[in-house]
């Protein structure tokens, strides 16, 4: 959360020293500044003192008539970072703007503008667009810069219904009255909730310090993985397109920032697994784990903003819009042709199968469909954008198409890897249960004074005997047989590991890790595929299982020399939460939109599609609602990007994964 204080001192004396020291330099390009204690700063000079009066009074009107505020801020050029929306909002959170609060910077020899908004503002995201490019846009194409102050102005106003020329004088009186009532609610409300956590003095004196309820440090946390899990998958798609266009020494830099906000985010999902498990926790350890939680995704955005200006100056998207466009065309008509393909082979194993064996990819051909045709919008909008001089805006769509495209492809070879998984789980099952009858036969020999060996018998027939219809016929179920063949396996293992010699011992234990880290293989892999191409419905529950199921699938790696005993309870371990992963995320997916993500494609369901995948970030539908599943939204760190619409995603954290509009004129 951004901070309202600011330093006036400071800032003002900034201020005044780029005045001063603007006279005597020529023209430069700008790093983001202080603003000062005016409504105007004039750091290219083009104003003359009545213009600058005039751009004054109408943001002092438009806060009179809307309660909005609007800083104009007229630079050379921009710098550090050098895109206009970048430098507009770092300009905006330097000064600490506030949801009521707008930044329009204006490059005047750039010929570039923006119009910055709060996450939590009243004006949409869309209507912030449609300012941009209906009014701020060709107002300043003849170098009116007054006019293009005043039409920021008249666009709040009228997006707010403020408007100083709507309605007359007493739709002006109703604005006002509705203004002061509403004022005088928030400040009753405000004082009220003040009150209430005023520490309150104990008989010793010393105050109690008032803490957040543990429900809402929670759900903070819950949201901060996800948006933070979100801007990390994001930035390992976008470095995967700079490695390919650039090669592997360029991303370097970049790996490095990954691999550090990566570690940050496990040892976060780490905590959530802790408070999530079936030990009780005191109150001090869930806040403490809470708290702990979002230091973490706050330090792995931060590290992720960090690059975000490297690593848009590595691709230079705006600038080579057309080369970008020409590369995305030529990945999206390769991709295009495995969709039939990938179709083909879902149905051949719809006719083998049981529906349960396929629930991972059961629509992944038509999701990929959704994808590619979602890519097609994106490409055939950057090639307009392409000829009519807009770079900005084309980077926005390529960016969209690269990911739709790519997600495509991972759609489609889900099939073919989970059809090789299915191969694989009926070989080993297969085996296993020639291996389970030796044993229980073996076991049913020996001495059984007081009937457990019986029993374990029992158990480990009548499981063979469930898994064996699993395993033939046209409703198979490979993977789900070889998951209780594996338990019944560890259960007569532990029987007779006091009369098997050494050799025979590890001889099983090697056989029994090896089908163990094959099936959790499997198991996280379909979990990760389906999550990553789904996850702007999946919540902060499946992540949680499935980063805690790739840990310890490593660690059973790990031991699986050293210490093979605790590497198959790791690998057993990672099975399970594997499994819990793919569980929660089906169960997410089911509720998204209403049960979108069984719905077809074609035309709102191929951005909706986008929506699903987390290729557009829909901030339309609120903040942290995906802390526990259901609908999909993004926020945190500095995003000024308006408060509804849809956005696509950039390499970056909280900060700057999403970015909107501005434009040249």
């Amino acid at each position: 959360m951004r901070s309202r204080r600011v330093t006036r001192g400071v800032l003002a004396l900034a201020a005044t020293l780029s005045i001063v020291l603007g006279s005597a330099l020529p023209a430069s390009a700008t790093d983001p500044l202080p603003l000062g204690s005016t409504r105007v700063l004039d750091d290219a000079g083009v104003l003359s003192a009545s213009q600058e009066q005039a751009v004054q009074a109408r943001s002092e009107a438009l806060s009179d008539s809307s309660g909005l505020d609007l800083w104009v801020v007229y630079v050379d050029q921009f710098t550090n970072p050098s895109d206009a929306s970048d430098w507009g909002n770092t300009t905006a959170d330097l000064n600490n703007l506030g949801p009521n609060q707008y930044l329009l910077a204006i490059s005047t020899e750039g010929r570039s503008f923006f119009l910055s908004g709060h996450p939590d503002s009243p004006v949409s995201d869309d209507q912030l667009a449609a300012i941009e490019q209906e009014r701020i846009g060709p107002a300043l194409q003849g170098g009116d810069w007054v006019a293009g102050a005043t039409a920021a102005a008249d666009g709040l106003a009228d997006a707010r219904g403020g408007g100083a020329g709507s309605g007359g004088f007493g739709g002006i009186l109703f604005v006002l009255l509705l203004v002061v009532v509403v004022g005088a609610l928030i400040f009753f409300v405000v004082r009220s909730r003040r009150k209430a956590r005023q520490p309150q003095v104990t008989g010793g004196g010393a105050p109690a310090i008032p803490q957040e309820p543990i429900e809402e440090l929670a759900r903070r946390a819950a949201s901060a993985l996800v948006q933070t899990d979100d801007a990390l998958k994001t930035s390992e798609q976008e470095l995967g397109f700079a490695r390919a266009q650039f090669g592997d020494a360029a991303a370097v830099e970049f790996e490095t920032v990954l691999a550090q906000a990566k570690a940050d985010l496990d040892a976060a999902f780490a905590l959530k697994q802790q408070l999530d498990d079936a030990t009780p926790d005191s109150e001090q350890d869930v806040r403490g784990w809470n708290t702990r939680i979002l230091e973490l995704c706050e330090r792995a955005n931060a590290a992720l903003d960090a690059k975000a200006a490297a690593f848009d100056e590595l691709r230079k998207l705006e600038q080579n819009a057309p080369e970008a466009l020409a590369r995305v065309q030529e990945l999206r008509s390769t991709v295009g042709q495995g969709t039939d393909a990938a179709a083909s082979r879902l149905t051949t194993l719809q006719g083998s199968y049981a529906p349960d064996a396929l629930t991972a990819i059961a629509d992944n051909p038509e999701q990929a469909r959704q994808r590619l045709a979602f890519a097609d919008e994106q490409l055939a909008a950057a090639q307009t954008a392409i000829g009519a001089g807009d770079g900005g805006e084309a980077a926005v769509s390529i960016r969209a198409a690269e990911e739709a495209v790519a997600q495509a492809k991972l759609l489609q070879d889900a099939v073919d890897k989970l059809a090789a998984d299915l191969s694989t789980g009926e070989r080993q099952a297969s085996s296993l249960i020639a291996e389970l009858e030796k044993d229980a036969a073996t076991a049913a020999a020996l001495p059984d004074p007081d009937g457990r060996i019986a029993g374990v018998v029992a158990g480990t027939r009548q499981q063979i005997e469930t898994s064996r219809p699993l395993l033939s016929g046209t409703a198979k179920n490979p993977l789900f047989a070889l998951d209780g063949l594996e338990k019944a396996d560890a259960e007569i293992d532990t029987l007779l590991a006091g009369i098997r010699d050494a050799q025979e011992k590890q001889r099983r234990a090697a056989q029994q890790l090896d089908q163990l880290l094959t099936h959790a293989q499997a198991q996280v892999s379909a979990a990760e595929d389906y999550i990553t191409s789904r996850r702007g419905a999946v919540g902060a529950t499946a992540r949680t299982r499935l980063a805690e199921a790739g840990a310890s699938l490593v660690q059973a790696r790990q031991l699986a020399t050293s210490d093979p005993a605790q590497a198959v309870a790791a690998a057993q371990r990672a099975n399970e939460l594997a499994a819990q992963a793919m569980q929660h995320a089906q169960n997410d997916v089911g509720g998204f939109g209403g049960g979108f993500g069984n719905q077809g494609g074609g035309g709102g369901g191929d951005v909706m599609g986008a929506v699903l995948g987390g290729i557009l970030i829909n901030s339309l539908l609120g903040g942290g609602n995906r802390g526990g599943g259901g609908m999909p939204s993004f926020g945190g760190g500095g995003r000024r990007s308006g408060g509804g619409g849809f956005s696509s995603g950039s390499f970056g954290g909280g900060g700057t994964r999403s970015r909107r509009g501005g434009g040249r004129f």
